[in-house]
């Protein structure tokens, strides 16, 4: 395992676990009506069936970031995913608490994959093509999610640095997007510095951009 494939592994792990948190709010409110003797199924049946639709999307993003120039379209989308990670606080979900354990495990599903769409962005872009970069990354990163997501949502609400590191990583994984556009291989090549530059100051621009917005928004 070279050097290479364990950063992208270890940026993928922390992609799923920073974005992963609202997946515990969702478990949470739809499980909630149920009996606690049904409550671990809809759990492990809704983020089981979650997980396997996350994993087919994420492969198919990853072919699909192969087009033309969707590599920096989907870079700067997902600078925007970033900034509103910082900066965006109100809980705009709405999550109906099922009563039946069908019910349930349908809301977790279908919530999963309508909030799922900047994960699978940002892993599909941190894998560059590789399918089991993807898959090694969720495997590792599900119990992650599953038992620990509550933990780093509350260390997140304590500790709001947390939300700037999560967000300063999918700023770099979008800066590393653009420089991988396969039509701007000529221009990368011949200013080889901003393969490194471009990264780190879409890192930069994106945390401070969210901590002025932040801070207006304060005052």
């Amino acid at each position: 395992m070279d050097l290479e494939f364990l950063t992208a592994l270890l940026i993928i792990i922390g992609i799923d676990i920073v974005l992963g948190g609202d997946n515990a709010i969702v478990i949470a409110l739809a499980s909630r009506n149920l009996p606690e003797s049904k409550r671990n199924k809809a759990i492990f049946l809704g983020t089981g069936l979650a997980i396997v639709i996350r994993v087919l999307l994420t492969i198919l993003a990853v072919y699909l970031l192969k087009i033309p120039f969707l590599q920096l379209v989907g870079g700067i989308l997902l600078i925007v995913i970033a900034y509103k990670l910082l900066v965006d606080n109100e809980d705009d979900m709405n999550i109906n608490a099922g009563v039946t354990l069908s019910a349930a495990v349908k809301t977790i599903v279908f919530a999963d994959i309508v909030m799922g769409f900047d994960n699978v962005i940002a892993v599909a872009g941190a894998a560059q093509g590789n399918i089991l970069l993807v898959v090694i990354g969720l495997l590792v990163s599900i119990p992650i999610i599953i038992w620990g997501s509550k933990l780093i949502l509350m260390l997140m609400e304590r500790f709001s640095a947390l939300v700037y590191v999560g967000a300063g990583i999918l700023a770099f994984t979008a800066g590393k997007m653009m420089t991988h556009e396969s039509r701007l291989t000529g221009f990368f090549d011949t200013y080889a510095s901003l393969q490194y530059i471009l990264p780190i100051s879409t890192v930069i621009l994106v945390l401070a951009a969210g901590y002025v917005k932040n801070k207006i928004a304060k005052a």
